[in-house]
């Protein structure tokens, strides 16, 4: 036997026990689960509360297990990734008590002709989530997943991104010592085999943050089973800068999401839309905002890729006002494309590294439009009168808008967040993201005798449905017969 079947065969006997071992640990959460989703709500809460006292006291010893991406230093990773962990925890606190409690529906709004029937629907837990985490955000993100799923009584089996589980180990430990009990929490291995096994042992949903390519392949393995996902996809930002904007502002806010996580974050902003007659003014600013920002680490074949889109965009008439490339060397400065279109292929994907294109416009409108253009629809901010942002940041087709500010107001854990288009469907976090943890369960109780439906209708019982829909229904043309609608 050659040593590339050698290779190939211990490979495959590898893959082989690391599923095996994926599918007990997923049978090991399904059978902790049925106690947990069980257990009261209080109870749940107080393993969080712990928690985030424990988040508390040890903030930067949880931070220093986060492996730093694109030169991220220690106090960015406190703000962007424990902070916001936290917060979430004591907003499970204060609010699921009442998001995860039984809703009781009596008379009032009931149909007449169900008298007698009441109803309550009862968000349920879900059973075993799959979580499978990203690298740019690899304790906020799972880490909120993680603790809003436990909260509704699911247990949790998460997969980390390569060279990212050291602080969901250390997050395991915490909710260890503040009595999650055992057997809900199972931190896999990072490669894609863990995954794929987790999906085929029987997952109840699928909680993904990664590319658009990434989603396309889970979503196929999760046809099989017909089992439901969350994806938060990739994103390619707009930014509108309306005339009246503050053009100082928008070029510390852009400069900004440039600078934050080495440019690694789904909401950065991409595409700038900015009218024509301040576009070189905007220019400048952002020019002078960037120049202090130091080369950040990118992978190669990120590289590569933003390589040629800025070729092509400048054979299609862009200019490259910053930046310069080499895929050979590791690390890039901001690359700043100016004279851009949105039909650029520059401006229709999806690059993880710190690039941003300025795209003179005639008008507001046109800045709309054209950012409705691209086929990802994560977050957009707009900058200028808050009137006028308002009327821009509901005309613009993405999962949420900040105005007059940008990234960092999306960390309020009250809101969801998710994307549309290529950038996906469904939410996490706040309200709606800790209920898409759930199955609402309706339970419909009558009373009394009348159950006309049991026997067979009528001629009398049509002609009585038919008088009750027009009077009830028709509007008053529809107490005449003979009136047409």
């Amino acid at each position: 036997m050659r040593d590339d079947d050698n290779r190939d065969a211990r490979a495959d006997a590898s893959d082989a026990d690391a599923a095996t071992a994926t599918a007990r640990r997923v049978a090991a959460a399904r059978a902790a689960q049925g106690l947990w989703g069980r257990t009261p709500l209080r109870r749940r809460l107080k393993v969080i509360r712990r928690l985030r006292r424990m988040i508390g006291r040890r903030a930067t010893d949880l931070a220093g297990a986060v492996r730093t991406y694109g030169g991220r230093q220690p106090g960015e990773t406190l703000m962007a990734e424990v902070l916001p962990l936290a917060e979430a925890c004591r907003f499970l606190e204060r609010e699921a008590g009442d998001l995860l409690a039984p809703r009781k529906l009596g008379g009032e709004g009931r149909p007449a002709w169900l008298s007698g029937t009441s109803a309550v629907v009862t968000p349920e837990p879900l059973g075993v989530v799959l979580i499978l985490a990203p690298s740019n955000y690899p304790l906020m993100l799972p880490g909120i997943q993680i603790v809003q799923a436990l909260v509704a009584g699911n247990a949790v089996v998460v997969k980390p991104a390569p060279q990212c589980a050291a602080p969901l180990y250390k997050l395991a430990a915490m909710l260890d010592h503040a009595g999650l009990p055992e057997g809900l929490l199972h931190v896999l291995g990072e490669t894609v085999a863990e995954a794929e096994a987790a999906m085929d042992a029987g997952v109840d949903k699928v909680l993904l943050t990664g590319s658009a390519e990434t989603g396309k392949a889970v979503q196929r393995r999760l046809a099989e089973t017909l089992t439901p996902a969350t994806m938060e996809l990739s994103g390619s930002d707009a930014v509108v800068v309306l005339p009246r904007a503050d053009l100082d502002l928008v070029a510390r806010s852009v400069a900004y999401g440039l600078r934050l996580n080495g440019g690694a974050t789904c909401i950065a902003p991409r595409r700038v839309f900015v009218p024509r007659e301040a576009a070189a003014a905007l220019e400048r600013k952002l020019l002078y905002e960037i120049a202090s920002i130091p080369a950040v680490p990118v992978p190669l074949p990120v590289r590569r890729q933003l390589h040629d889109l800025v070729r092509q965009a400048e054979s299609d008439g862009a200019r490259l006002a910053h930046g310069t490339f080499d895929p050979a060397e590791g690390a890039l400065k901001p690359v700043v494309v100016a004279d851009a279109a949105p039909w650029m292929g520059l401006l229709q994907a999806d690059v993880f590294a710190p690039v941003v294109s300025l795209v003179p416009v005639a008008d507001t409108q046109a800045a709309v439009e054209q950012a409705n253009e691209c086929p990802y629809g994560l977050g957009a901010t707009v900058f200028g009168p808050e009137k006028a942002a308002r009327e821009v940041a509901e005309a613009l087709r993405v999962g949420g808008v900040t105005i007059n500010d940008i990234i960092v107001p999306t960390a309020d854990p009250r809101l969801p967040f998710g994307g549309r288009g290529r950038s996906g469907f469904g939410v996490t976090r706040g309200t709606e993201g800790l209920l898409e943890l759930t199955h609402p369960k309706v339970i419909s109780t009558r009373k009394g005798r009348f159950r006309p439906h049991l026997r067979p209708p009528s001629e009398a019982d049509a002609k009585l449905a038919a008088g009750w829909l027009r009077l009830v229904h028709g509007g008053l043309g529809g107490l005449f017969r003979g009136r047409r609608p």
